[in-house]
């Protein structure tokens, strides 16, 4: 890669970045949505230093672009990116926690649990979780409804048990047991690679491009999530 290569990928992931942290502004707002009650306001507040906190948004980044490859809806692209963002810092700030790897600081500043408490940041995460989903199926996400239900089983499965959450807990079994080789590379593919294949694979979904087309990109994103990890 060039220099005038890594300066365009450096601006495409930061005009990309910049996009998504407006929408998920947007997105977590105190206002309530047509069938919420209310949105706590403490609650609120934990949610959006989770989120809202920098970094260089890599996942939503590669959602837009794969959608780009298919000339797919562009808010709609947007909106799976923000989704899955949410994920990955629901995914944080429960990583963070004392009963897992008990860190006070992220990105320089302090962690959910350590900015609030401990129950809130539990919530925060829960409450980034469902709003993943919520973003997704909601008819803003102006894509067909079996679309929008294959992305919905798509994440889910990359963030659940199968996936980013099943990997954490190999990484703190990893802790008392150290994994040989193998065990390593499913470890790293489960807790960091799941929600990058996503990624990858998410514009095809959002373009209802071939299955084909598909398996290609979900292939290409477990692969950057191992060289990423």
């Amino acid at each position: 890669m060039t220099n005038d290569d890594q300066m365009a990928f450096e601006m495409a992931l930061i005009r990309r970045a910049a996009a998504v942290e407006v929408l998920l502004r947007r997105l977590l707002d105190d206002r309530a949505l047509s069938g919420e009650i209310a949105r706590p306001d403490r609650l609120m507040a934990a949610m959006r230093h989770g989120v809202l906190n920098g970094g260089k948004r890599l996942r939503p980044f590669l959602v837009m672009e794969s959608a780009a490859l298919f000339s797919a809806d562009g808010e709609a692209a947007l909106r799976v990116a923000a989704a899955l963002e949410c994920v990955h810092c629901y995914s944080l700030i429960h990583d963070d926690l004392p009963a897992m790897d008990d860190d006070d600081l992220r990105r320089g500043q302090p962690t959910v649990h350590k900015a609030f408490d401990e129950a809130t940041a539990i919530l925060a995460g829960d409450a980034l979780l469902t709003l993943a989903f919520d973003i997704i199926a909601g008819e803003s996400t102006a894509l067909p409804a079996e679309r929008r239900a294959a992305l919905v089983l798509a994440l889910a499965r990359a963030a659940g048990a199968g996936g980013m959450v099943g990997g954490q807990k190999l990484d703190l079994e990893a802790e008392q047991t150290p994994p040989d080789e193998a065990g390593i590379i499913r470890l790293q593919a489960m807790k960091t690679g799941a929600l990058i294949r996503f990624a990858c694979e998410a514009g095809a979904l959002i373009a209802g491009a071939p299955a084909d087309d598909r398996e290609r990109l979900a292939e290409f994103g477990s692969a950057i999530g191992l060289a990423f990890q």
